[in-house]
């Protein structure tokens, strides 16, 4: 089942009759196949409730525990059946890819900085981790061979508490290996394979782990091991450390240490995916290497760009991975050496300008050492032309991003889409997309009831975490029995929860405070508001946003009507794409590349009320959410902040609220609404699903690159 050899990482008591769950605790298969979450709620329900993590439940789990679960006879329904339905997905026989009659002289190599797959591993920040995990989660599904490559971070990423001044506090956790599914990677002279990088003096050893998810393995790469000093070891530490030498050494060893490591695996890509600027020193690594074994420089470099594609998604040149050209100079010696350059020629290769000689770019290293270079929605790409064509020679490409559906879709409605598309859904809906007219004759009861189960959920999940926050804060027994009645599930309820970057203008509804209050507190048709979301540690401005909507929460005006959710992650991002009624969104154009969290909604039946930026451009179609504000950029921030607050206050209360609660006296359910929603779900379940990004991608760059017999099937 696996290319890549591992190393034992930790034993458990398990009984013969039940050995495999180890095997499964050691995929993240399981985090999108209902039969594995089964099997963990039957082993221990509350250790699951806890941990969310298999490992960690098996790790609860003593001698005399299992003698007990092996007399239980649905612990072995639960065990039969999600080992027979891991063996089946994991033996790959049929798969999209194999029916495309396309054989890769190798996998894909996928470089990026982050990847969220699940919550119990913190390796992601936000948007561009999740799509890089559903990415590779989607690869698997269609049977891509593909390898990913990312840094270990031994911190992870940071959990969020905010203080009762509303101020982002931040809590960098220590993660146990022996509690993660992750493995070292055997070497070949035996123990982990480890592989060296060269800083200023001395070189850096970087163990090598393996994280499975499904038929895609992840190497992850980790420098805070004993061989290194003391000084050198955090270099994996935390993700976007805020030290920009530190984070120049974290892309050093991501983009040298993962060619170096999949080198000496033996694995030689058909494809190099480089997934944003971060890991763009993987092409100074590869063009060195083929320089060493022969070749001359341009012929190095032009053998590299036919099978390197790189991914943008940054809106504008500002928003790439920069650093002053002095680090750069510091740290990149032996590759000059290596090329056969000058420092000042090797430098010039990661200049945005011709003539540039302050900022080393890794946006314009890939872009000049890629053969394709997209962007992420087609809007995306074409400011991606506009911004960098001088570079690319032409126009950007685009791939618009997608979200992977078995991942984000609530269980009610999975259930609801296996039961009218067919189990395996989201596959044969790529194949056959006229399966989506079923999807729009789903029933009016069936939507509604799987949308408002989710909902309860949710605002059960978000009375938990409000009483846990209100309790840290102080608040009096009497506040803390009162937030049993916050949240009401009969009530409209928006969600908007993202990363707190000052473009995604977090605040913008609170513009006319007055004509907001009347809106959310008008009797009829009363509204509340879910926000979640983290900034850097190092926005200020983001951290201001936090403490302005923590403030507004409180205050009296709001109260009960706005609700500000603490330690957002993927989990939280569950329950608030599949519970709330309506997705907001509203950065400010063109800076949105794509915005996967609506896309969520969407596939959720949960209509989107957004700018046209990013995907929503594509995505609307007037029937299956709404817009407001104008799609193109305005200099003048102050004026176009206060129009679109104005528009989004005239679509709420005049087309989406009244809609919301024009109620049949007999169903009691909104005919208007609930079709809509069904538009959502019809409108985004393949067109904005990583199945179709992933084989969008296979069109563009992996089938043409790296092919070696590419003939499409009918």
């Amino acid at each position: 089942m696996s290319r890549i050899p591992t190393l034992p990482n930790a034993e458990f008591p398990v009984p013969q009759s039940l050995g495999r769950v180890v095997d499964l605790a050691q995929n993240l298969w399981w985090s999108w196949h209902p039969e594995g979450h089964s099997l963990w709620v039957q082993l221990d329900a509350s250790a699951w409730e806890q941990y969310h993590n298999p490992v960690q439940v098996l790790s609860t789990l003593d001698r005399s525990k299992w003698l007990e679960l092996e007399q239980i006879e649905a612990v072995h329904d639960a065990y039969n059946a999600a080992v027979h339905a891991f063996d089946k997905y994991m033996s790959g026989r049929e798969t999209w890819m194999k029916r495309q009659a396309a054989d890769l002289d190798g996998p894909v190599a996928y470089f990026c900085t982050e990847f969220g797959v699940h919550p119990s591993l913190p390796l992601y920040s936000g948007g561009l981790g999740i799509l890089a995990g559903d990415h590779a989660k989607s690869a698997s599904d269609l049977g891509i061979p593909f390898v990913g490559v990312g840094l270990f971070y031994r911190r992870g990423y940071f959990r969020q508490e905010v203080d009762p001044s509303g101020n982002q506090q931040h809590i960098y956790p220590t993660l146990d290996v022996r509690n993660l599914p992750v493995r070292p990677v055997a070497g070949p002279g035996g123990g982990q394979l480890k592989v060296s990088v060269e800083l200023p003096g001395r070189e850096v050893i970087v163990a090598v782990w393996k994280l499975d998810v499904g038929l895609t393995e992840l190497l992850l790469l980790d420098t805070d091991i004993p061989d290194n000093a003391v000084s050198d070891r955090p270099i994996t530490h935390q993700l976007y450390v805020s030290g920009r030498e530190m984070r120049f050494c974290q892309e050093l060893i991501l983009g040298v240490g993962g060619v170096r490591a999949l080198d000496a695996l033996g694995i030689e890509p058909s494809v190099f995916h480089v997934n944003e600027g971060h890991a763009a020193m993987s092409n100074l690594e590869r063009t060195a290497l083929e320089v060493e074994r022969g070749l001359p420089l341009d012929a190095a470099r032009e053998k590299l760009r036919s099978r390197t594609l790189f991914t943008l998604h940054t809106p504008v040149p500002a928003g790439n991975e920069t650093f002053h050209r002095s680090i750069a100079e510091k740290y990149l010696g032996p590759w000059a050496t290596r090329l056969g350059l000058s420092m000042p020629e090797l430098l010039d290769l990661a200049s945005a300008e011709e003539g540039s000689i302050e900022m080393f770019d890794l946006g314009a290293l890939a872009i000049r050492s890629s053969a394709i270079v997209n962007g992420v929605s087609k809007k995306h790409g074409e400011v991606s032309t506009e911004s960098w064509q001088h570079l690319i020679g032409g126009p950007a490409a685009h791939v618009t991003n997608g979200v992977h559906t078995p991942t984000w879709l609530g269980r009610d409605g999975g259930r609801m889409l296996s039961r009218a598309l067919g189990r395996s859904w989201p596959t044969k809906l790529l194949e056959n997309p006229s399966l989506l007219e079923q999807a729009r004759e789903l029933p009016d009861e069936m939507i509604w009831n799987a949308h408002q189960g989710r909902k309860e959920i949710l605002s059960r999940f978000a009375r938990g975490r409000l009483r846990s926050q209100m309790a840290r804060h102080g608040a009096s027994p009497d506040e803390l029995r009162a937030v049993d009645s916050m949240l009401p599930a009969d009530r409209l309820t928006l969600g908007f929860a993202r990363r707190f970057a000052t473009y995604k203008r977090a605040t913008l509804m609170f513009r006319d405070r007055g004509r907001l209050h009347h809106i959310l507190t008008n009797p009829e048709r009363p509204i509340q508001i879910v926000f979640a979301g983290k900034a850097h540690p190092a926005d200020k401005l983001g951290q201001a946003f936090i403490r302005e909507l923590s403030e507004l929460s409180r205050s009296d005006d709001f109260r009960g009507h706005v609700y500000v959710l603490e330690d957002y992650d993927a989990r939280v991002a569950r329950f608030l794409v599949q519970g709330v009624d309506v997705w907001v969104n509203n950065p400010r154009p063109p800076m949105e590349a794509s915005g996967t969290s609506g896309m969520k909604a969407a596939i959720n039946g949960v209509p989107n009320l957004s700018v046209l930026d990013g995907w929503w451009i594509e995505g609307f179609n007037g029937r299956n959410g709404w817009a407001f504000g104008h799609g193109e950029a305005n200099p003048d921030y102050e004026g176009a902040d206060n129009r679109d607050a104005h528009e989004f206050y005239e679509v709420l209360a005049d087309q989406v609220a009244p809609l919301y609660y024009d109620l049949d006296p007999e169903t009691g359910l909104s005919a208007g609404w609930i079709e809509v929603m069904r538009e959502a779900i019809a409108s985004s379940i393949l067109a904005f699903s990583t199945h179709r990004m992933v084989a969008d991608y296979c069109d563009l760059a992996y089938f043409p690159m790296g092919a070696s017999n590419l003939v499409k099937a009918d």
